[in-house]
């Protein structure tokens, strides 16, 4: 729990799988391909990756001017890439940005996420495939986010951070007698005074038996008592009388 945060320090498919990153099994098939995966980043792209900023969920039709335009005010930009398809030329809907200082950086980072570009909501975070040990892009069954219709929820980054994971302790049922030392002890303890308890009551039945059978009065009630012994007085004044 120490070393627990809700960023992701080093990216791991499964963990990022996990709502709190505790689980064991991979629960899609696209977990089990980032498992399987062996992802170099690209060798290609050029630029200080710790100065560059991830913007995605783009419109499609947003060009590079417009991205130059809005992410301008935060403070000199010295790259955009705007990813395209190699067929096509069409846009991912995606683009990397570079700044040339990293106070800027920061402030984009910060006031950019969810600003609407096009009419589109954007995300933005810090470039992860160059920075992020062990990352797996989304092609390949990892990344971060995703959507729920989908089923393939991924979890440790800015966008849907970990949850900090319950840790309950193991409840064992002292019902059966398993519970801790301490409490074996004292239900034994207790038990011991119950029958302790019982002998002595016992012995004293034991003790009470004679005088009871010698007194003719076992079983009854000190009422049935007074009563006989009123009916016997009653009776011996009848014989004085005659």
């Amino acid at each position: 729990m120490n070393d627990w945060a809700p960023i992701a320090k080093e990216y791991d498919p499964l963990k990022a799988g996990s709502i709190d990153g505790t689980d064991e099994e991979p629960h899609d098939r696209a977990i089990w391909r980032a498992m399987l995966a062996r992802y170099v980043p690209n060798k290609g792209v050029t630029g200080d990756p710790h100065l560059t900023l991830f913007v995605a969920r783009l419109n499609l039709q947003t060009t590079e001017e417009k991205l130059k335009e809005v992410f301008s005010r935060y403070g000199d930009i010295r790259k955009i890439r705007l990813v395209r398809d190699l067929v096509t030329g069409f846009s991912k809907g995606y683009a990397f940005i570079e700044y040339k200082e990293e106070r800027a950086l920061l402030k984009a980072h910060r006031d950019a996420n969810r600003l609407v570009i096009d009419q589109h909501e954007i995300f933005v975070d810090f470039e992860l495939e160059r920075t992020l040990k062990g990352w797996i892009p989304r092609r390949l069954g990892g990344g971060f986010g995703g959507k729920k219709e989908s089923g393939q929820l991924r979890f440790g980054g800015r966008d849907r951070p970990f949850r900090k994971p319950i840790n309950l302790p193991n409840m064992k049922n002292d019902f059966y007698g398993e519970g801790s030392a301490e409490k074996r002890n004292w239900s034994r303890e207790g038990t011991r005074d119950w029958r302790t308890r019982d002998r002595d009551h016992e012995r004293g039945r034991e003790k009470r038996w004679p005088e009871r059978e010698r007194s003719g009065t076992w079983g009854e009630s000190e009422r049935e008592r007074d009563s006989k012994e009123e009916r016997s007085r009653g009776r011996e004044r009848k014989d004085r009388d005659r």
